[in-house]
């Protein structure tokens, strides 16, 4: 029986050495056009901060910046949440977006 391997994915903030989010990609983990939207229990950090700084997008809508504020440490223009979003594209719904290339993001995908 060969069954399919599970992907165990690990996002990291390089500079602080903190977990931002872990899960297995699929519906709560979804990788979408070079970036991953994250189901808020998947994400380990509470340093996720509303920038209340607005941005669109044509076909997902309307979304807010985040910043990342832990000890000592800010990292602004991180993340984002669609806050209107596409009603066709349900998995971005109030999902944080994290792009898999960003200087301070290290992503680590396992099989498992």
């Amino acid at each position: 029986m060969n069954k399919k391997n599970k992907k165990l994915i690990t996002i990291t903030h390089i500079p602080t050495g903190k977990i931002l989010a872990r899960g297995f990609e699929g519906w709560g983990f979804m990788a979408f056009e070079g970036n991953y939207y994250i189901r808020l229990k998947y994400i380990k950090t509470t340093g996720f901060q509303f920038s209340y700084i607005p941005g669109f997008c044509i076909y997902k809508f309307l979304y807010i910046w985040l910043h990342l504020k832990v000890t000592n440490y800010k990292e602004e223009f991180i993340a984002w949440m669609y806050i209107i979003p596409n009603p066709l594209l349900p998995f971005i719904w109030f999902r944080i977006g994290l792009p898999r290339n960003h200087h301070a993001l290290k992503i680590e995908i396992e099989n498992v």
